[in-house]
């Protein structure tokens, strides 16, 4: 593999929000997770996701749990419906622009969500490929642990290189590589591509591209 590789984080990149957030508010709508000993937890988690500091084995021992205590079947159903209340509407115009631009390219979503919420949202952009933290299964159901390296922080260049590896390929081995993100905690992986590119990024992430001279770019719809 040694062709041109484009990587795209998912939440507040191509997404107008968070999924993982939004999965687990979704849930406490459905009434299916309790409002008032999530809620608080949830916003806690992203919150501290947003200012760089979130223990990632704390956040998906709360996130994969409840995937657990449901079957398959009805989780598949829930998700179906959280796809067209949730996600559709975060879905950005210029989003699937950006993705369409990149069509001739191996284009992969890399993201620290669990595969179980982010599979559907990456099909929905037309990409096939996907790396993203695996939720653990036993039987056909899931247990409520997480399988291998977290895809998160240094852990989503782990989890990339091994990829490409199982492929034949490696980062460095790719002509031209662009990673699109919006967060600080993607510094590890922005440089180590070729072609770094910050989206509507956070503060701290905008000062790094400003410094390095990165591209900043908006996805964000216009009024």
């Amino acid at each position: 593999m040694s062709g041109r590789l484009v990587l795209f984080d998912l939440d507040n990149t191509l997404l107008a929000g968070d999924s993982d957030f939004e999965w687990a508010q979704f849930l406490i709508e459905c009434g299916v997770l309790d409002r008032e000993v999530y809620e608080a937890r949830n916003q806690s988690f992203y919150d501290q996701y947003k200012a760089g500091t979130l223990d990632i084995h704390e956040f998906l021992d709360f996130q994969l749990k409840p995937l657990s205590r449901h079957p398959q079947a009805q989780l598949a159903a829930w998700h179906r419906e959280f796809m067209e209340r949730k996600i559709r509407p975060l879905i950005r115009r210029k989003a699937r622009a950006l993705v369409e631009r990149h069509h001739n390219d191996l284009r992969v979503v890399i993201t620290a969500t669990n595969s179980f919420v982010t599979t559907p949202i990456a099909r929905e952009f037309g990409i096939a490929d996907l790396i993203a933290t695996e939720p653990e299964q036993r039987d056909g159901e899931f247990t409520g642990m997480v399988r291998g390296i977290p895809c998160f922080r240094e852990g989503k260049v782990v989890r990339l290189e091994a990829w490409l590896a199982e492929r034949g390929g490696s980062l460095a081995a790719c002509s031209e590589s662009w990673f699109y993100s919006d967060s600080l905690n993607d510094l590890p992986l922005l440089e180590r591509v070729s072609h770094p590119v910050a989206v509507d990024p956070d503060a701290t992430l905008r000062a790094h591209a400003e410094r390095s001279g990165w591209p900043i770019i908006s996805l964000a719809d216009e009024c």
